[in-house]
């Protein structure tokens, strides 16, 4: 087996070759889902393998608005039983990574006097259905109070606020340790390498035919139940099982607009419950700045790099002039990035933002379990149902779950206070210091308007399978999303301290600096 918590891929692909001639389950697809299904999988006991096509939450899974929470909006809509899933979900998940998600309070600000009623109410009902789990009780607040919680909010017209509470968390950083604790639990998870077809028997999947997309190697692995966890790509991988099945997704873009600290400078995140276009928009403290968002646009394709349409650009802009005092412009959005939601079809829908965010678990006729829909905070309850199903389908010994309570790698009962964000490593922030500690300037941050440091760079490989400039810029630290020029400005440092780590040329450092800095460009709103 390997080492317990070491994603180190090379050490992954030599058990990939020697350790089992069948595997109970293979996992395709190293999202949210993916990685949940795997966890789920490996704490029954079943010999895992998770296989991803690029890196782990490349797409919608480090896009999110950085939220745990129960929906709200979902309650407006009468969904009383996904919200009642959602808020235990969430607030197991803060019990079970505590370094990565937090409390963070919302306040809702009223502007016509008959909201004030309506929304107390419905806070109160969304307190009542947390429960035990519930993270602090909502309340109607003064003008004065909300000024003082959201002192960049418009004060024209305000006439009061409502407080309530949520989850706030890392996407990305999320991703990663839940691939770390798949590793503890002696599974195994790869990135960068894609299933290309399915092996069969009689019209039923007996494995997969994947493909390492960094040494060119293919494989051919043997399983007892494939499961399809490709989430917004659900439906390719669906029709490399069967060409003739129908696709199920509708998938909807959201945008977020990311800017400095000063336009939301307290530890309050603003919710405005309903927009022109139906949506919730959110301003949210994270990491540092400000995140506006989000938008709901239908699209015909989901990409890997979904880019924002101009007009979503200014409805953001638009909305969050309305709410803040400081209207901001083009010039000051840092970064801009664009999460695509998988969202299933449903008959006669009325557009995406009324599409219901539930999951939806399928078996194909060839015995391809399906896994998508649903979002991050349920990502466990999600697991949960497909594990149940494949092992099923698989013959598998039945076992219960064991993920209700199970703390996630890095867990640490009270989290560091840290410099910068490495308390969100949590057990692992001793590890990341004594890196950062090896070679002097490691202990330096990547860029004056970035709080990652150096040393980040050589533990993202060493420890957390970062394999490009991107893995590391992107999704082992977010300075790709918390400033996009400055990302690209540490991009040259970044290249030559993988370079070192795995070994790589001075080619391989310019290629990879070349298109990181192509991809960051998408990030970066045109100021004309």
């Amino acid at each position: 087996m390997a080492a317990a918590g070491n994603m180190n891929r090379d050490a992954v692909i030599r058990e990939l070759k020697e350790s089992y001639d069948i595997w109970d389950v293979i996992v395709v697809g190293g999202g949210a889902t993916g990685l949940g299904v795997a966890l789920e999988s490996v704490a029954r006991g079943y010999r895992t393998l998770l296989l991803e096509m690029h890196d782990f939450a490349k797409a919608t899974s480090s896009r999110s608005t950085k939220l745990v929470h129960g929906g709200v909006r979902y309650l407006q809509q009468g969904n009383v039983s996904l919200v009642m899933e959602a808020l235990r979900e969430r607030g197991r998940l803060l019990k079970n990574a505590p370094h990565i998600c937090h409390n963070l309070p919302f306040v809702v600000p009223v502007y016509e006097w008959w909201d004030g009623p309506f929304y107390g109410v419905g806070m109160k009902l969304y307190d009542m259905l947390a429960g035990k789990l519930g993270l602090g009780p909502s309340k109607v607040l003064s003008r004065e109070k909300t000024l003082e919680l959201l002192p960049n909010v418009e004060p024209k017209g305000l006439k009061n606020g409502v407080i309530y509470h949520d989850g706030q968390f890392d996407d990305a950083r999320l991703a990663v340790s839940l691939a770390q604790t798949v590793a503890d639990k002696g599974g195994f998870v790869l990135n960068y390498c894609k299933v290309t077809g399915f092996k069969k028997r009689g019209g039923f999947i007996t494995g997969v035919t994947a493909h390492d997309e960094e040494t060119g190697e293919d494989y051919e692995l043997d399983a007892r139940v494939v499961i399809n966890a490709t989430g917004i790509f659900s439906d390719d991988t669906r029709q490399m099982d069967d060409p003739s099945e129908e696709p199920l997704m509708a998938p909807s873009q959201g945008v977020h607009l990311v800017l400095d600290k000063s336009f939301l400078p307290g530890d309050s995140a603003i919710m405005v419950p309903k927009t022109a276009d139906g949506r919730v928009l959110f301003a949210v403290p994270w990491h540092g700045r400000t995140v506006v968002g989000t938008t709901d646009t239908a699209i015909e394709k989901s990409t890997l790099e979904p880019k924002p349409q101009q007009d979503e650009i200014d409805f953001l802009l638009e909305h969050a002039a309305i709410y803040l005092d400081r209207d901001p412009t083009r010039a000051d959005v840092l970064s801009m990035y664009c999460g695509i939601r998988p969202l299933v079809r449903s008959p006669g829908d009325k557009g995406t933002a009324a599409l219901a965010r539930d999951h939806v678990l399928m078996i194909s006729d060839s015995n391809l379990v399906s896994i998508t829909g649903g979002k991050w905070t349920t990502y466990r309850k999600m697991a949960e149902d497909t594990i149940d199903a494949a092992a099923l389908v698989g013959g598998l010994e039945e076992r219960p779950s064991a993920t209700t309570n199970l703390r996630l790698h890095g867990w640490i009962k009270t989290p560091m206070e840290t410099e910068g964000l490495l308390s969100l490593y949590g057990s692992d922030g001793t590890g990341v210091r004594k890196t950062m500690a090896e070679q002097p300037g490691w202990d330096e941050p990547l860029h004056p308007n970035l709080p990652y440091f150096w040393g980040e760079v050589a533990w993202g490989v060493r420890r957390e399978m970062a394999r490009t400039v991107e893995d590391v810029l992107s999704r082992r630290t977010r300075s790709l999303l918390l400033d996009a020029r400055a990302s690209v400005e540490a991009a040259p440092r970044v290249a030559a301290i993988m370079a070192a780590e795995l070994g790589r040329d001075e080619a391989w450092q310019k290629r990879q600096v070349e298109e990181f800095t192509a991809l960051a460009r998408d990030y970066m709103i045109p100021t004309t």
